[in-house]
């Protein structure tokens, strides 16, 4: 079976039950929309068993690109030659908004690992995905981080740019993909914000599956089954 996961925030302990609620093994697929880092109490732990399993594809979040950038920056070594250039005012302010916005855990966490780990941390979201495609039973689902900027339905996926991808909120109102077997799938907006009901439950309508249930913030951790529909929960511990 393959399962889709969202916006895990940390959350290790609701992520490891919601992986034994779906009996998780060696043979299924587990594909994670991003955001695994931040907020929650042990983004590292997260993100250290994500890069531990072959079959988990990971797509980057904002979370992940924004640490990714700033650690990138903070992991050069500052000399007399580039101390000067090397973190400009842009650099301090957007450390200091990642640090408000959640990143002060992921950062003191990330400053206890050996050097070595922490450069595998950044080399693995680095190299993470953007966007994947599945498909299934005539259905073909996009899986992204947030939404898809400047979306066009005529524009293939590989034309844009890896940021339209996990900053711009999808709009849920509406239908992206105008064939109807085509499902634009996404975390970044906890469904509380959407759902009528504002209940943390998978919104489905109008050709999107939103999969962040705001498990960070006392929700649910989800996690969709892309052959079954089925959708698992594990209620937010905080």
């Amino acid at each position: 079976m393959r399962y889709i996961i969202s916006d895990i925030h940390g959350c290790y302990d609701e992520y490891m039950a919601l992986l034994e609620k779906i009996g998780f093994s060696d043979t299924d697929e587990l594909y994670i929309l991003g955001d695994a880092m931040d907020r929650g109490p042990e983004p590292i732990k997260v993100i250290k068993d994500i890069m531990g399993r072959s079959n988990v594809r990971y797509i980057i979040g904002n979370h992940d690109f924004i640490m990714l950038m700033i650690m990138k920056k903070l992991m050069v070594e500052i000399t007399e030659e580039n101390y000067a250039a090397h973190l400009s005012e842009d650099d301090l302010r957007d450390y200091f908004f990642w640090l408000r916005d959640g990143g002060e855990v992921t950062a003191r966490q990330f400053a206890k690992l050996p050097t070595d780990e922490k450069f595998a941390i950044l080399e693995f979201l680095k190299d993470s995905s953007v966007y994947e495609v599945l498909e299934d039973k005539g259905r073909r689902f996009v899986l992204v981080h947030a939404g898809i900027d400047r979306f066009r339905d005529d524009k293939p996926l590989e034309e844009y740019e890896c940021y339209d991808f996990f900053f711009k909120r999808a709009d849920y109102k509406r239908r992206c993909f105008q064939d109807g077997s085509t499902y634009l799938v996404t975390g970044h907006t906890p469904t509380f914000h959407i759902n009528p009901d504002k209940s943390s439950d998978v919104y489905r309508a109008n050709g999107h599956i939103a999969i962040d249930c705001g498990c960070v913030f006392g929700g649910k951790l989800a996690a969709y089954c892309v052959e079954t529909g089925e959708v698992f929960y594990v209620s937010g511990l905080k």
